[in-house]
């Protein structure tokens, strides 16, 4: 591969502002419906976190329950390979999306046998991982994040075709508008 080609590739260009804005608002309303989909909630939760952080997956995947204070409005997200804990500020909409996940999550780790998982993000359907069926209720892995969202992408660019620029298919491209 040329330098070119490299330069027009990495790094993939961001979403406008408002771009990242209105996915938060789509996956937050649509999480906050009735009936909605747990792996809604569990993405509006996802980028409601990268809002408020910018932190990347592997940081969002070490969070765990003891990392929120919903009361106090916070969250601590290990940054980066040197796990930096940082605190960062939550606002209303992201706090009630975390309420509406924590109930969701309840009802996953309710058929669990044994102790309930301390991560707080976990799988929503039951899974696969290398030929062998994985019960929901457990922490998701990075790869299960990136499927999730490429899901939500799918769905969404099908649904508002021709309307409006189809959305990235790596959340990264997201992500690093709110990146603090």
């Amino acid at each position: 591969m040329t330098t070119e080609a490299a330069e027009d590739r990495y790094p993939r260009p961001v979403v406008s502002a408002a771009e990242a804005e209105w996915i938060w608002r789509l996956l937050s309303v649509q999480a906050l419906e009735n009936g909605a989909k747990p792996e809604t909630v569990r993405l509006a939760v996802i980028v409601g976190l990268a809002r408020a952080s910018g932190a990347r997956y592997g940081g969002l995947l070490r969070c765990t329950m003891a990392s929120l204070d919903l009361d106090a409005g916070w969250v601590t997200i290990e940054h980066g390979k040197h796990r930096i804990p940082r605190r960062h500020g939550l606002d209303a909409g992201t706090i009630l999306v975390l309420r509406r996940w924590l109930l969701v999550r309840e009802e996953l780790c309710a058929e669990l046998e044994g102790s309930v998982p301390d991560a707080l993000l976990l799988t929503v359907h039951h899974t696969h991982d290398n030929g062998v069926t994985v019960a929901a209720g457990l922490p998701i892995t990075r790869q299960g994040l990136v499927l999730s969202w490429r899901r939500f992408v799918h769905r969404t660019n099908a649904r508002y075709a021709a309307r409006r620029p189809p959305l990235p298919t790596r959340f990264e491209q997201v992500r690093r508008v709110w990146d603090t």
